[in-house]
């Protein structure tokens, strides 16, 4: 089947249903789910080969992923690949398969015979000689996640959702508050754990309290870190946050004081805190009776237990990543995304302390 087909039963002009077909701004979505929907049935397949002749491109989008079995990188992956879909454009998928991997292979030679038009980096940061092969391809590129270096990047501020997690326990009278953080393994981009390390601090030392460093633990951004974390944090007596000292805020005055556990545990990533929940099951402790737990995303197994959390898009972000990169092969000037959205959802695993 061919154009001429599609445009003899949707009534459409050739020319109309070719623009269709590749996704082209100018024609209307209406329009277009309609062209695609009739092509789907006709079985109609695009010639990319005769596509990429005639236009010089390969309507196809390199994703680039540290691993591949964590909830944000597969939900954001569906995000691009549906506006990739809609749009006639392939999605070519290169895993880097987490610390252990030949990033060699990927960015040397992988990206650089597979012909993309461009590319999308998942929660990356690229060092410079990786930054350099992909230069060579001169193709638009932007980061899903954490910001990197001269690139764009759609994601939430993760300054400002740390910020929100802790007014959130703020205001409910928490003031011995833990953090649940620290490096993903798997390879995600550094600047995300960090970010919200310190909007947790920024949020804490503009309450007055300082946090001990016992109290900011590593949870390597999965469920056994956090299990893990929670464990170290909940299982044993250790020093308490307490109110600085306008003198001594921020630099270790007060950690002494306060004796007892956390009231109060923020993580940096509800499969973390999802962990926690199970340590402090383990110990007998009642959430949120004895213990308090929030984290950030959104994970839907977070709403099967009820975890309080700050909730981002993944899918939607991918979806917009996707959006400006096509933009920028029909020559759009890249432009300053926004912050994602990210809201407050408060569930059952938050409340205010006893006493």
């Amino acid at each position: 089947m061919g154009i001429q087909e599609i445009a003899t039963v949707t009534g459409l002009s050739k020319a109309t249903v070719s623009r269709a077909l590749r996704g082209l701004p100018s024609v209307a979505e209406t329009t277009v789910d309609q062209v695609r929907r009739v092509a789907d049935e006709l079985g109609y397949v695009p010639s990319s080969a005769a596509a990429g002749l005639a236009t010089g491109r390969q309507r196809a989008v390199g994703v680039v992923v540290p691993v591949i079995d964590r909830w944000f990188y597969a939900k954001a992956i569906g995000g691009v690949d549906v506006e990739l879909r809609r749009a006639g454009y392939d999605l070519v998928l290169y895993n880097l398969g987490g610390p252990g991997g030949d990033r060699d292979r990927a960015f040397r030679r992988s990206m650089l015979r597979h012909r993309v038009d461009a590319l999308v980096l998942l929660s990356l940061v690229l060092d410079e000689t990786e930054r350099a092969e992909l230069e060579l391809t001169r193709h638009p590129m932007i980061v899903i996640g954490g910001p990197a270096p001269g690139l764009r990047n759609v994601g939430v501020d993760d300054v400002a959702v740390a910020a929100t997690a802790v007014g959130h326990l703020l205001g409910l009278g928490h003031r011995r508050i833990a953090y649940v953080g620290g490096q993903d393994e798997a390879g995600m981009n550094v600047a995300v754990p960090y970010r919200r390390r310190d909007g947790f601090l920024d949020a804490m030392a503009a309450a007055g309290l300082h946090v001990p460093p016992s109290w900011l633990a590593d949870g390597r951004f999965s469920f056994a870190g956090g299990a893990a974390a929670g464990a170290l944090l909940l299982g044993g007596s250790v020093s308490g946050c307490t109110a600085a000292s306008a003198s001594g805020a921020g630099s270790g005055a007060g950690a002494g004081a306060g004796a007892g556990r956390p009231t109060a545990v923020f993580c940096a990533s509800d499969e973390m805190a999802l962990g926690v929940l199970l340590a402090a099951r383990r110990l007998g402790l009642r959430v949120p009776a004895d213990l308090s737990v929030i984290g950030i995303d959104g994970h839907e197994y977070g709403a099967a237990v009820s975890l309080t959390t700050v909730a981002q898009d993944p899918e939607a972000q991918g979806r917009v990543a996707a959006r400006a990169v096509l933009a920028e092969v029909d020559g759009a000037r890249p432009g300053v995304l926004p912050p994602a959205p990210a809201t407050l959802v408060v569930r059952g695993t938050t409340a205010p302390p006893r006493g």
